[in-house]
């Protein structure tokens, strides 16, 4: 249905139609879900040409297309171009919004699983930090999306053997998580879950 959309549109507005590139973004998510990540890809750049032409390369839109490339050319493996797709992404969305804005941290994050599958542990952990601050000032510190993030990076603590910092993220991130949700959680259960292993890599089995 995507694509006949697609054909419509292209035919009624021509191949540079912003809402074209929408659409082939909508589809390049369904091929990259369905793992057809070259039909992903060459829908991504296709939409981010329109985006560039179109509306500029300041547009919001622009580095959402870049992010949405780069993600495809890091399951590719395709780990440095995928890197700086993300930073071109990110310096757009500074310029666009500051350092500090949920859209900038959202790509910090991306970058930052860049750098942990190039085994740049320590760096990748710094951008965690670094999004986590972000995400604390611009949506204060009891968020789920701030639970989320200090889950993600006690885990990148706890590969890292750093077992302490790694159990502080998770104990932060659990209080934060019981305060909003008062009721039982699929988070909280999760994050109880990375305790224990922590502390049983601790010697800590009670």
């Amino acid at each position: 249905k995507y694509l006949e959309a697609l054909r419509i549109f292209v035919a009624r507005e021509g191949e540079w139609s912003p809402n074209a590139a929408g659409l082939s973004m909508n589809i390049g998510s369904i091929y990259q879900k369905q793992g057809r990540l070259d039909d992903a890809l060459r829908m991504y750049k296709r939409a981010l040409r329109v985006f560039r032409r179109g509306l500029g390369d300041g547009h919001r839109r622009v580095p959402y297309a870049l992010s949405s490339v780069a993600d495809c050319l890091r399951n590719k493996g395709q780990l440095e171009r995928a890197m700086a797709k993300f930073e071109e992404a990110h310096a757009i969305l500074v310029g666009l919004y500051g350092e500090d804005h949920e859209e900038v941290a959202q790509v910090i994050v991306s970058m930052a699983f860049v750098l942990r599958d190039q085994g740049k542990g320590a760096e990748a952990i710094a951008m965690q930090e670094n999004a986590v601050d972000i995400h604390r000032r611009t949506l204060g510190s009891d968020h789920d999306r701030v639970a989320s993030l200090l889950l993600n990076l006690g885990v990148s603590y706890c590969d890292g053997g750093m077992l302490d910092e790694a159990l502080a993220r998770f104990e932060e991130g659990l209080g934060i998580v019981r305060r909003i949700h008062p009721e039982r959680n699929a988070t909280e259960a999760v994050i109880l879950v990375n305790m224990g292993i922590v502390c049983s890599r601790q010697g800590k089995l009670e």
